[in-house]
């Protein structure tokens, strides 16, 4: 993988949940929390194994969805299902905690890109994952928008028109994300450079996000955000 010249690029357009957000911790902290005494003993995998299961038969608005969400994977691991554990499920996923370097790297990144979001999470739930992320974003494209969520390609056709509209050329856009399923295969073959977050570096399996058909190699790769700040600061002063 040869070292990408950053000073190409105009735009960075990221992933939020799990690239940005820590949605992993939000969900098994959440699961933990709820379940009590039942959680006890199941493990990180059969956790993320039933959430998934129930995000895909609920994949809606995640401001809404993930009450029911709660429920099916709550029925599944035979852990407390009642209304009230649902609903303090939907309110923990919209308060999801941010990874501890992405706001100051976002912030760093702000200093020589434009910053566009490309989430699907749903506007009521981004707006709260900007405040924590410290605003950084000069646009950001929804689940709500587009009416289709990542990996479909029609995402990712919505927003290069999105940003081509306002004078940004595609080859001037380097997308940045943590998943190989929403993000990283699709977006490499539809010819973006793209940039893998590889957030879980050193752990096995894809834990809170589908595993991938096959793993893509990207044109840059880096286990936190930071590292890409580092590395756009580095090529910019040598540039």
């Amino acid at each position: 993988m040869s070292e990408l010249d950053y000073s190409q690029f105009r735009v960075l357009t990221f992933d939020v949940v799990g690239t940005l957000i820590d949605f992993e911790k939000g969900v098994l902290d959440s699961v933990r929390r709820l379940g009590g005494d039942a959680a006890t003993g199941l493990s990180d995998d059969d956790i993320f194994g039933a959430y998934k299961r129930g995000r895909s038969a609920n994949p809606g608005r995640s401001s809404q969805a993930m009450a029911q969400v709660y429920r099916e994977l709550a029925g599944e691991l035979g852990l407390p299902a009642d209304d009230s554990r649902a609903e303090s499920f939907q309110l923990d996923v919209i308060d999801w905690p941010a990874f501890s370097d992405s706001a100051q790297a976002l912030a760093r990144l702000r200093r020589n890109f434009r910053l566009v979001a490309m989430t699907n999470a749903d506007r009521t739930a981004f707006t709260s994952y900007a405040e924590k992320l410290g605003w950084p974003f000069h646009d950001s494209v929804t689940f709500d928008e587009t009416g289709t969520a990542k990996p479909d390609p029609q995402y990712f056709a919505y927003n290069r028109g999105r940003q081509y509209a306002f004078g940004y050329r595609f080859e001037e856009i380097l997308h940045v994300a943590q998943s190989q399923y929403h993000d990283i295969g699709v977006a490499r073959e539809l010819g973006y450079t793209v940039c893998w977050i590889e957030r879980r570096h050193g752990q096995k399996g894809f834990g809170g996000t589908p595993d991938p058909k096959q793993v893509t190699t990207p044109d840059a790769h880096f286990t936190t955000l930071a590292g890409l700040a580092d590395a756009v600061e580095a090529g910019m002063a040598t540039a």
